[in-house]
């Protein structure tokens, strides 16, 4: 088993016919992409991947293809948090069968989980996948609730697999409770990839580095609070728009054959944020440039 290690991509889902389905053929550019940028990995169908607005078997098959493509280049990590505890284990069983190298978790949103179900529900989804390495993906804003402590510090007694955690948290004072003795921590707000490192993380899941890779991989390879600041003011620059449809127009911009089609009910910019976009573009190439 190859456990997760420094800079992995939260990867954007190619989309086509107006993001109602997943465009297959760009698939494998974008691979090419990110592993052009110095990546040692991929997270698939996480939050920057647009994942709980997808069925289960869009998410089987989108998998199957980023496993193909990255072949032995990049670690494939399936995120595999769905709504339902029936659905994450479906998701997390495939991905061993797929042959991906990690499964990661979020705790489904909606219903705000007490520590006990949070736990019945994690056990399940890692047993799914053992004894692939298991990661749960701590984000409050996202789950609508933090993961409990005292639960994640117990989880191994009832998942031996459970291997480390992608904490979403900030500011640091909510992200460093996370960092556990044992686990393999990797920090997901790129403006704390230092003061994460220096905590005891051991590498960054990124949404920035799904369109900035070279330059998050660079920090995450020699963390400094100063290149830290700068990965947090380009992903701010990004998301004064929205940030899906965003990050896939600059990857355009930057020669990866995808559209800019997100699924609803994301949208697209609109005619006067495309303006303002297209506006910020140079700076932004130059900066992937530099």
């Amino acid at each position: 088993m190859r456990r997760l290690r420094g800079t992995v991509a939260a990867a954007l889902t190619p989309l086509t016919a107006g993001g109602t389905a997943v465009d297959e053929a760009a698939i494998g550019p974008y691979v090419e992409f990110l592993v052009a940028g110095g990546l040692d990995g991929v997270l698939t169908f996480g939050t920057n991947g647009e994942a709980v607005l997808f069925d289960v078997a869009e998410r089987k098959r989108g998998l199957e293809l980023f496993r193909e493509a990255a072949g032995a280049r990049l670690l494939v990590a399936a995120h595999c948090g769905a709504q339902t505890t029936a659905a994450t284990v479906e998701l997390a069983a495939h991905a061993a069968e797929a042959g991906a190298d990690a499964v990661a978790v979020i705790g489904p949103p909606y219903f705000k989980l007490d520590p006990e179900a949070q736990r019945r529900h994690l056990v399940e989804a890692a047993r799914a996948c053992s004894p692939l390495p298991f990661y749960v993906y701590e984000f409050a804003a996202t789950a609508g609730y933090p993961f409990d402590l005292e639960m994640l510090r117990g989880l191994r007694d009832d998942a031996p697999n459970l291997t480390g955690l992608k904490v979403s948290d900030a500011p640091f004072d909510a992200f460093a409770p996370y960092v556990l003795d044992g686990l393999d921590i990797f920090v997901g707000p790129e403006a704390l990839i230092a003061r994460g490192r220096g905590a005891g993380a051991i590498g960054a899941v990124s949404a920035l580095a799904g369109v900035f890779p070279e330059r998050v991989a660079a920090v995450v390879r020699e963390p400094t609070e100063a290149g830290a600041d700068a990965l947090g003011a380009l992903r701010a620059r990004l998301e004064r728009f929205p940030r899906h449809a965003a990050a896939k127009r600059f990857l355009a911009a930057r020669g990866v054959p995808i559209r800019p089609d997100v699924r609803a009910p994301l949208r697209d910019l609109t005619p006067a944020e495309l303006s303002a976009f297209e506006e910020e573009l140079p700076g932004l190439l130059a900066e992937a440039a530099r």
